[in-house]
């Protein structure tokens, strides 16, 4: 691996790169923050498929990508003076050195659930009027509420054992079958968020992230059914005109792949 030093002279080389391509690329001087936004959010989504298929060429790729987009923005910063890539990196410096006092300080931990609750407590000495203000407005349904449930948790807001929240998903699970009963579209759509969301809070107890694996779960079943559209080409019948029990022949071989 390379040195500190190296790796400095490699960051010093981005930083250059990005100097050039603002001033010559007609591309790179059009962007802006909003511009590049969305590509942004798009780098990230290909990062985090290449963490799930564990792909560490492509982690290295997607993470410079990641990289040249944080350069990108500092450099427009600092065109507008108000802030460059040292302003980025003292900032996260300073966050990480006030909020691990167990490192940096005289506080006494004993694991990572005194370090979440620590991180949650803190944050609210920083002037923070709820826990929940550091969850984005923006994030998907599914990645949003695990966090809400991560943000309570570390203030103590939370279930003591996996058995109490599995009576909870239990509990919603029956509700939502009585709303089934009634055929209320509003009040189904209501309890079937609330079983999500239980779901999600035991997943948080197994020790599971519910975006990675119900992100597992689509990768696995397009995989499948990519089978099962290619072997219904080869056999020369359209998925349309097969019976169920046709299909899951295929399937079933797709599951053995």
């Amino acid at each position: 691996m390379n040195s500190r030093p190296e790796q400095l002279k490699a960051f010093d080389r981005l930083l250059t790169i990005m100097d050039e391509l603002r001033n010559g690329c007609p591309w790179d001087k059009k962007q802006t923050m909003q511009s590049l936004r969305h590509l942004t959010i798009e780098e990230t989504y290909e990062l985090g498929d290449a963490i799930l298929e564990n792909d560490l060429v492509e982690v290295k790729k997607e993470l410079g990508d990641l990289l040249l987009h944080i350069v990108f923005y500092a450099k427009i910063g600092s065109e507008t003076k108000d802030f460059d890539i040292a302003d980025v990196a003292n900032e996260i410096c300073e966050k990480l050195i006030n909020r691990h006092p167990h490192i940096y300080g005289d506080v006494k931990v004993d694991n990572e659930e005194q370090v979440k609750q620590n991180w949650e407590n803190i944050k609210l000495r920083e002037g923070k009027k709820s826990v929940l203000e550091g969850v984005p407005n923006s994030l998907p349904a599914l990645v949003k509420a695990n966090r809400i449930q991560e943000k309570v948790a570390g203030v103590g807001f939370d279930w003591e054992e996996p058995e109490q929240v599995f009576e909870k998903v239990k509990e919603e699970l029956s509700e939502f079958q009585e709303e089934l009963e009634q055929g209320n579209p509003d009040r189904l759509e209501s309890e079937f968020g609330d079983v999500l969301f239980s779901m999600i809070n035991y997943a948080r107890f197994l020790d599971i992230n519910p975006e990675n694996a119900l992100e597992r779960t689509n990768k696995k079943f397009i995989k499948r059914f990519q089978y099962l559209e290619k072997k219904s080409k080869e056999v020369g019948k359209p998925l349309k005109d097969m019976t169920l029990s046709e299909m899951d022949v295929f399937w079933e071989e797709a599951k053995m792949q």
